[in-house]
C-alpha cells in the first residue's frame, strides 16, 4: 500500500506537483497496486482536483507497467 504521506516524507527532493506526478508514476511502475491520499501535498502549484490528477496516474501508469 502506497501512502501519500510516506511518499512525501520519503522524498524531500520533491518540490513541485508536477515532480510528484512523475515519482507517483515511478512507483507505480515498480509494482505498487493501492494507493491512499491522506494528505494534500504542500506544493504552491498543487491544484484543486489533485485527488483526480493522482488517481488518474496511479490508474494509467499501473495499466501500462
Amino acid at each position: 500500500m502506497l501512502w501519500l504521506s510516506e511518499l512525501l516524507m520519503k522524498h524531500h527532493e520533491l518540490n513541485s506537483f508536477e515532480e510528484l506526478k512523475e515519482k507517483l508514476t515511478e512507483e507505480v511502475k515498480q509494482g505498487e497496486m493501492f494507493f491512499r491520499m491522506d494528505v494534500r501535498p504542500p506544493f504552491q502549484d498543487t491544484p484543486e482536483n489533485w485527488e483526480d490528477i493522482l488517481e488518474a496516474i496511479f490508474t494509467s501508469a499501473g495499466s501500462i507497467g
